[in-house]
């Protein structure tokens, strides 16, 4: 079954206040529109996203999605959110999917569990969402109470609202009058809409104390992971070695199936390894010509690739090269900007440092390097 999300994302939020759109604030170092993204994008069902946005929000849009896999080419959406929608589903449309998912770019926080149990109820409904009885006291009025409101089968509608696709996509074109939300659109058109489980995690952020709200539960389920590496490589032939990217003068080169850097090597082995995901060499056999000469960036690509596909973001990497010579040093800065830049962090998040072996061991004999690295990640 194909299922794809569909992100609303063109509103202003002039309410959550700030200098820019709150889809395009961060939270707790990533934007609410990227942790809306990956919301859908990491549960196993949902094999792409769609985005809407305002047509003036696209270099806000292009940096918040830096690096994310599986996303449709943007959509502009229009003056409503109808139009919006609508604009987005016949984006969608030559995709083929069975099932949209659509959700507000400013539920950030949505689980996927809630997803999953959206996605049941189109097993036997046309539409479904989630959504949490009313269980405050309601009183009509303005200044002063006017009158009781029975709570007595009211909900609070959330999202992501979920629709097989070709009938939502008929009851957008044939909308009649302007409609709260989708399962209103629904509603209008005679489909019959499931309630599922919402969440109270799963709120619209709106108001700037929200973002308060939403820091305080990503802390809690914070999951922070530890990766170590190790790695070596023996001198031989050349006039250079390679380690983290920055060619480096020296007597010798270093010997190896790619172009044997040591350093990003055992880098990359800590990323996998606190993602519990194997080892370079699982990754890339060393038995494979395919990988014979390859650059090493390759390799770390893939596993920061993989970290940002579960939803973690590398938080710090500190790298110890044990050598006689050459003299690290010189380099380290240059070593440290190169890796930033592959892995798309700031440099004062990588360490890279270097040490002798007194003269002890292969290192020591200056038959080759060696090299360890910690790596750092945490999901939010």
């Amino acid at each position: 079954m194909n299922i794809i999300g569909l992100i609303v994302a063109a509103g202003r939020g002039k309410r959550a206040g700030g200098d820019v759109p709150k889809q395009y604030r961060e939270l707790c170092g990533q934007t609410v529109l990227h942790r809306s993204i990956m919301a859908l994008l990491t549960h196993p069902q949902i094999t792409k996203v769609q985005v809407v946005i305002r047509a003036d929000d696209v270099v806000d849009y292009h940096s918040s999605t830096n690096g994310i896999s599986n996303l449709l080419p943007v959509c502009i959406g229009g003056a409503e959110r109808h139009d919006s929608v609508l604009a987005g589903l016949e984006a969608i449309e030559t995709h083929g999917p069975d099932i949209v998912l659509i959700h507000d770019a400013a539920r950030p926080l949505v689980s996927k569990t809630v997803i999953s149990e959206v996605i049941n109820a189109l097993s036997d409904h046309s539409g479904a969402f989630p959504a949490l009885k009313v269980v405050d006291a309601l009183w009509r009025g303005n200044s002063t109470i006017e009158a009781p409101e029975s709570r007595e089968g009211l909900w609070r509608a959330q999202t992501p609202q979920g629709f097989r696709f070709d009938e939502i996509l008929a009851a957008h074109k044939n909308l009649a009058s302007p409609a709260l939300d989708d399962v209103a659109v629904a509603f209008a058109a005679g489909l019959n809409v499931a309630i599922t489980n919402g969440s109270e995690d799963n709120f619209k952020i709106t108001n700037p104390e929200d973002f308060a709200r939403a820091e305080a539960i990503l802390k809690e389920d914070m999951d922070i992971r530890t990766g170590n590496g190790f790695d070596v490589h023996k001198f031989g032939d050349g006039d250079y070695v390679t380690l983290c990217g920055v060619e480096i003068p020296h007597t010798n080169g270093l010997v190896g199936h790619s172009d044997a850097d040591v350093a990003m090597h055992t880098i990359t082995d800590a990323i996998f390894g606190a993602l519990s995901e194997g080892d370079i060499g699982q990754w890339f056999p060393p038995s494979n010509p395919q990988w014979k000469g390859a650059a090493s960036d390759i390799f770390l690509l893939r596993a920061v690739e993989r970290a940002d596909a579960r939803g973690f973001k590398i938080n710090h990497i500190d790298c110890t090269i044990i050598c006689e010579t050459p003299k690290i040093g010189p380099h380290a800065m240059a070593m440290r900007e190169r890796m930033a830049e592959i892995m798309g962090m700031d440099v004062d998040r990588v360490s890279v440092k270097a040490t002798t072996s007194e003269k002890l061991g292969f290192t020591g004999r200056g038959e080759g390097i060696a090299a360890m690295a910690t790596a750092t990640l945490v999901k939010l």
